[in-house]
């Protein structure tokens, strides 16, 4: 499942806040770029089972900034 999710999408919490951008889905996760202040400069993968909808080049998780923030698994 990749509702439409390409690569730089910005990728926000159901609370507006900025989680990261998109370098690229792989299998059911989407591996946020490295380049982004949002992901601390790390590559961190996040379900797909978080994304809520993808409109306007954004894709809106179903939960908070925060809450994707302390769940997410950083690649290593």
């Amino acid at each position: 499942m990749n509702p439409g999710i390409r690569e730089h999408m910005e990728v926000i919490g159901s609370d507006g806040g900025h989680v990261g951008r998109v370098d690229h889905v792989v299998g059911q996760e989407i591996e946020l770029a490295k380049l982004d202040l949002g992901a601390g400069l790390k590559h961190h993968l996040i379900p797909l089972t978080w994304v809520d909808d993808v409109v306007d080049d954004k894709v809106r998780l179903n939960i908070t900034k925060e809450a994707a923030k302390a769940a997410w698994r950083e690649k290593h």
